[in-house]
């Protein structure tokens, strides 16, 4: 018998968000995305690393709903991007730091005993996301 995964990656990461422009732009601006679709009705975006795809949808009322609280809430607690290496993990931190609307949890720095490095931030609307880069 085959202990073999019958899942073979993430296929896409769905987010709702409270300012679908502003977090659109950031995927599309900062990390460069290419918005693949949408539905305009939804409201909800499609975007692409090539690899990933992340969708994002609109909070129907987001001056009510409730952020996530990582530490007391069932749910995602942060989703994390792979990245080619130190280098390019260094030019995401630089492009993050001059968004107002992210916030750096903490910069590169080793992940475990690893000679990988990572790192953690806030996106606009609040959801955490993380980078890897592998260990050289």
């Amino acid at each position: 018998m085959s202990n073999a995964s019958i899942t073979k990656g993430v296929h896409h990461i769905g987010l709702t968000i409270p300012d679908l422009a502003e977090t659109r732009a950031f995927f599309v601006e900062t990390l460069g995305y290419e918005q693949i679709g949408d539905v305009p009705d939804y409201p909800a975006v499609f975007l692409s690393d090539g690899e990933t795809m992340v969708t994002l949808w609109q909070a129907e009322n987001p001056d009510i709903a409730v952020p996530f609280d990582r530490k007391n809430v069932i749910g995602l607690h942060h989703f994390a991007l792979k990245v080619d290496n130190r280098e390019a993990l260094d030019r995401i931190l630089e492009k993050l730091e001059v968004v107002d609307s992210c916030e750096i949890e903490f910069p590169p720095e080793p992940l475990g005993g690893s000679s990988a490095r990572h790192m953690m931030c806030y996106i606009p609307g609040g959801i955490r996301m993380e980078f890897i880069a592998p260990a050289a």
